[in-house]
């Protein structure tokens, strides 16, 4: 009886929450997705259907292809850097480094810091300015004769995206390298001196038993880090606001909106958003799931 109003006491506490998440995310996800349907377009709610209408005049929309692309363009150097520089910081980490705590809290320090923040720093290091309105990163390298080093960042035509995953890739690289740090703590370190004694170099052990017993860990990184690179909205806005060349579609989403009050195809873009991000967390849950209820 007493375990019975235990349970009882349980769902009454966690319906509040769960009433939330109903209401105010999968609610407002089905009205986003009814409004994509529709032919909203400005002050006035119109919910006229209009089918799948807005998703393909999206996919032939010729800002929409910038935006896919500017976006694979950054997922790819972002990602890419990110995993990368967390691993050789964890690898480095590992050696037993003196001060490895201080080490380890600076590299995680940027994580700490907003999108916006890390924008407006960002946008003075990368300032595109030649001569002598020269600052930042520019300067640097024009006083240590490294003009060839020396470029026009985020304002390079087709690159510019590449150049603003390198604030992204400064911010989020010390929290790949934590995850990759907290992996490789947990292998035994008698695979190492097993290794060594069999006459394997320090390079060897991490590439041939480190770097592959990590591989779970690597998804983990991949799938975070992918699903935010996917999301990118206010760091683009901080470093260079809103130009085309640089747009991805959740700066789409926001223009077509709250711009130009077309909320039809803001929720369509939203929508694509999403299915973007389940396309990458949908199957990793699943995967996760599934090999935690192995024995």
């Amino acid at each position: 009886m007493l375990r019975d109003k235990d349970r009882y006491l349980n769902i009454v506490l966690v319906s509040p929450s769960i009433v939330a998440v109903l209401i105010f995310i999968y609610g407002f996800i089905a009205w986003s997705g009814r409004v994509s349907l529709s032919k909203w377009k400005g002050l006035t709610p119109d919910y006229t259907w209009n089918g799948i209408r807005n998703y393909l005049d999206l996919f032939s929309d010729p800002r929409f292809a910038v935006d896919i692309r500017n976006t694979l363009i950054f997922t790819g150097v972002f990602v890419g850097g990110s995993l990368v520089l967390g691993f050789l910081l964890a690898v480095m980490l590992d050696q037993g480094l003196r001060g490895e705590s201080f080490f380890r809290s600076l590299f995680l320090f940027p994580m700490a810091i907003s999108y916006i923040v890390t924008g407006v720093v960002w946008r003075w290091l990368m300032n595109p300015a030649m001569g002598s309105r020269m600052s930042g990163l520019n300067l640097l390298f024009a006083n240590l004769g490294l003009d060839p080093l020396v470029n026009a960042w985020h304002t390079t035509p087709k690159w510019g995206m590449a150049a603003i995953a390198l604030a992204a890739i400064w911010q989020m690289s010390g929290y790949t390298m934590a995850i990759y740090l907290a992996g490789m703590r947990s292998i035994p370190h008698e695979l190492r001196e097993a290794a060594r004694i069999d006459g394997a170099s320090e390079f060897q052990i991490y590439r041939r038993i480190i770097l592959p017993l990590l591989a779970p860990v690597t998804l983990s990184a991949l799938i975070i880090l992918g699903h935010m690179s996917l999301k990118v909205f206010d760091l683009i806005i901080a470093i260079a606001g809103k130009q085309l060349q640089l747009d991805v579609p959740a700066i789409y989403m926001w223009q077509a909106t709250f711009d130009g009050l077309f909320y039809a195809r803001g929720a369509a873009i939203g929508m694509i958003l999403l299915i973007s991000v389940a396309v990458l967390i949908i199957p990793y849950l699943r995967y996760t799931l599934k090999t935690d209820s192995q024995p």
